[in-house]
């Protein structure tokens, strides 16, 4: 019998139009992709089981018992590679070593298991480390506080807090809820409730300066010594500029410079000096430079080639962006999929040369649940035996992909990069891709990336 042709619904097969006569019905063996979920399902779970015959030699290290009851204290200077990862299941914001993949130390913000917003701020000296917080009385309920803490950077203890009026934003993942001036005195809180405002505190008078309203307008991003913009609705920025004393010298709109409604941009960004770079839904580059009054619209450019857009290919996470200001270099998390997908992992980091507006390479996203079981089970790359079985989890467990990205500012940065499911953070070299090393305790449930 010659081939049979079926035309598929809904994932179901169903018959197509013969073109001979009494043949209405076909049927044709086809691999549907529950079938496929359900072979990587149990292909994941072999891979699980493998783990069982790892030797006990892998575990050698923990039969060591940690040392408790130190007192340490971090350096003056953060390292080159230092990143903050906050976790809105265990409410901290935590520093880890991006050269070693160690742990240095948490800071617990805010009432735990209330709120999701933990976005640290470090003046220039980073002598501290501010946090805007909520705390309720009864924990999880009662009467609210938002407070600027303002802790140690050295040891991690609260040092002052500064009481801020109780309608700080709270949002997941929660970029640019706050930002810190330049020179390091006024930091403006984005409120929401849901009227948009900003809460500026000073930080040498450790006093609230005064809230500035702000209609229809988001967010909040450093723009100078004594300025601040926000994001607004119709596709502007709002601009602020402060006094000496922190009250409003001015506010000044910009003409729109992306379309909120056919293709907005990711609140995650970019800054070389006083020009943002923001990254649309659908992959345009914007620039806002807001150094001068007017501000300074660059011309949009796109990321996607027309193959590109063919493919499917579209930015998304929750934290897609990333640049590097000495080389330029703007690193974007992407995924193959449909319109509205802007919250999907990425399944593959792009960088761009934004002199050239030219991608230089593209990597593959590291399996998240591979690194996430490899930590778990301290597999290392000396042995056979390890590496074997690192590359079943590789090659079995089905990839979730990445949600957030960070690289380091320094001559020779690392690019960080975050997924949720399972929690994983993997280092790459900036320059090249290439994986340097995974995280093996990354928390819970990583919400956002800051560099010190």
């Amino acid at each position: 019998m010659g081939a049979r042709r079926c035309a598929v619904w809904r994932g179901v097969a169903r018959p197509a139009a013969s073109s001979r006569p009494g043949r209405d019905l076909c049927y044709e063996p086809r691999v549907t992709k529950t079938v496929r979920r359900r072979f990587r399902t149990l292909a994941a779970s072999a891979a699980v089981a493998a783990l069982s015959f790892v030797s006990p030699g892998a575990y050698a290290q923990d039969d060591v018992a940690e040392p408790v009851g130190q007192v340490v204290q971090l350096p003056a200077k953060p390292g080159p590679h230092w990143f903050w990862l906050s976790d809105v299941l265990l409410h901290r914001s935590a520093l880890y070593d991006g050269d070693t993949g160690q742990l240095l130390g948490t800071i617990t913000a805010g009432s735990p298991g209330v709120g999701f917003t933990i976005w640290p701020l470090f003046p220039p000296d980073h002598a501290h480390v501010h946090i805007p917080e909520s705390y309720f009385s009864r924990g999880v309920r009662g009467e609210r506080t938002d407070v600027v803490t303002t802790y140690d950077a050295r040891t991690l203890m609260p040092v002052d807090e500064i009481v801020i009026p109780p309608k700080r934003a709270e949002y997941f993942p929660g970029v640019a809820p706050n930002a810190i001036s330049d020179d390091g005195r006024f930091i403006a809180v984005f409120n929401a409730t849901p009227a948009q405002s900003l809460s500026i505190v000073d930080l040498q008078q450790k006093k609230l300066a005064g809230e500035l309203q702000a209609p229809g307008c988001s967010l909040a991003y450093a723009a100078g010594p004594r300025r601040f913009f926000m994001l607004c609705a119709d596709g502007a920025a709002l601009v602020v500029t402060l006094d000496d004393q922190g009250a409003q010298q001015s506010a000044t709109r910009t003409p729109k410079f992306f379309d909120p409604e056919k293709d907005p941009v990711f609140e995650s960004a970019g800054r070389r000096g006083s020009e943002w770079t923001f990254v649309s839904f659908e992959g345009n580059v914007h620039t806002l430079d807001v150094g001068s009054e007017p501000a300074k619209i660059g011309e949009p450019w796109s990321l996607l080639s027309d193959a590109d857009r063919k493919e499917g290919w579209r930015v998304g996470g929750g934290q897609p962006v990333a640049l590097h200001v000495a080389s330029g270099k703007l690193y974007v998390l992407m995924h193959q999929g449909g319109p509205d997908t802007h919250k999907a992992a990425g399944s593959e980091i792009w960088a761009y040369d934004l002199a050239q507006r030219k991608r230089d390479w593209r990597i593959g996203v590291s399996n998240p649940m591979a690194g996430f079981l490899r930590g778990q089970m301290r597999l290392g790359r000396e042995t056979l035996r390890d590496r074997s079985v690192s590359w079943l989890l590789d090659h079995t467990l089905p990839n979730m992909g990445a949600e957030s990205l960070l690289v380091t500012q320094d001559p020779n940065p690392v690019l960080v990069v975050m997924s949720l499911i399972p929690p994983a953070v993997t280092i790459h070299d900036a320059k090249t891709g290439a994986v340097l090393r995974e995280v093996a305790e990354p928390g819970l449930s990583g919400s956002v990336l800051v560099a010190p």
